[in-house]
């Protein structure tokens, strides 16, 4: 007990250790508690916060704060417009193709596995061939079975989709304009006494907005750039596989080689074992080794300070607890966590070793 007091009074006698405690337990309890309920919010306060780097970039060349605001809202519509009645109709398109292909690319997936046991007796048996085939026709039917359960509740989905559309550019465009009102009126309530809480938001809003814009154009120009090179090569679902390349930039060292399959089996249902098949790996690989080398370098100068197992880490536990978003959110909150680990007091002796 006297191990676990000294403990506590070494790490929580400070006033403002304990705010800052207080705030992220109350921050963490909102998020897992009240994030479907305040989506809308959350998405708005989100896409405000990118867009504020934005507007305090034409502030700084001299263009009024509301001009600027108009200026970023009016742009961040026009994209919202073009995702919502260009991109998306693209992608669901593609989609509706793809499963209506579906008894075809099962066949030609058919033949291919009884091919397997007579090129390749040593590796694959007959038998291996036929549990895998069994397998994979059991989770084609539970995926049809889900998007068919899916359509039977598309009503509340569109529903929900249309009161997003309205509500959430309303939010943001006032999240955006008032910032400065709102964040003066948020810390209004905590003590005058708050430069622990103030050093850590410093250094991950230094990191984190930096980070997050520069993965959001990653994501677009990776997407774009797939597109039109998938698209010449005349290869079906580019966009959809596009779409794919450009999400898995969000998982390091890894999503790369995972979404190579699905754009390799695109190829090969389509081409076969042709000269065509072997150059869209290559352009695809291409395309990643630019984006790791060159993109991610450019739009990533102040890069951060994570260990890859820590955003590994980190990636595997935030996509677990809350999906895609995540993913998408992983290696800000393990900058969230590392910057309160940074600025957090040590013992004086604890101090004294760190500095030999």
């Amino acid at each position: 007990m006297k191990l676990l007091r000294d403990w506590f009074e070494r790490h929580f006698s400070n006033p403002q250790v304990v705010l800052l405690t207080v705030l992220l337990v109350i921050l963490t309890a909102a998020i897992v508690f009240l994030a479907n309920m305040l989506a809308p919010l959350v998405a708005a306060i989100v896409i405000a916060y990118l867009l504020q780097g934005l507007v305090a970039r034409l502030k700084r060349i001299g263009i009024p704060h509301l001009a600027a605001v108009i200026a970023v809202f009016t742009a961040f519509l026009v994209a919202l417009l073009l995702m919502a009645f260009v991109l998306l109709p693209l992608l669901l398109g593609q989609v509706t193709q793809l499963f209506g292909q579906l008894p075809d690319i099962m066949n030609q997936t058919r033949l291919l596995l009884m091919e397997l046991p007579e090129r390749y007796p040593n590796f694959v048996t007959q038998e291996q061939a036929d549990q895998f085939l069994r397998r994979l026709q059991a989770e084609v039917f539970i995926l049809t079975q889900q998007l068919l359960s899916y359509s039977f509740s598309s009503l509340v989905a569109l529903i929900t989709m249309v009161v997003y559309l309205i509500l959430v550019p309303f939010l943001v465009f006032f999240l955006v304009k008032d910032r400065d009102l709102l964040v003066q009126w948020f810390t209004s309530f905590l003590p005058q006494e708050r430069e622990l809480a103030t050093q850590v938001w410093n250094e991950v809003d230094a990191q984190i907005g930096n980070f997050v814009r520069g993965k959001a154009i990653e994501i677009l120009i990776v997407a774009a750039v797939t597109f039109v090179v998938f698209a010449l090569f005349d290869l079906q679902y580019s966009a959809l596989l596009a779409a794919i390349t450009g999400l898995s930039v969000l998982v390091p060292y890894i999503g790369a080689a995972v979404v190579m399959l699905p754009v390799g089996i695109a190829a090969y249902l389509q081409w076969g074992m042709s000269s065509e098949l072997l150059w869209v790996l290559i352009a695809y690989g291409i395309i990643q080794a630019l984006d790791g080398n060159i993109l991610a370098t450019i739009l990533f100068s102040e890069a951060v300070n994570l260990h890859p197992v820590a955003i590994i880490a980190a990636i595997l536990f935030f996509g677990g607890l809350w999906g895609f978003w995540g993913v998408f959110f992983a290696v800000p909150l393990a900058t969230v966590i590392q910057a309160v680990l940074r600025a957090w007091p040590r013992s004086r002796s604890a101090g004294r070793m760190a500095a030999q």
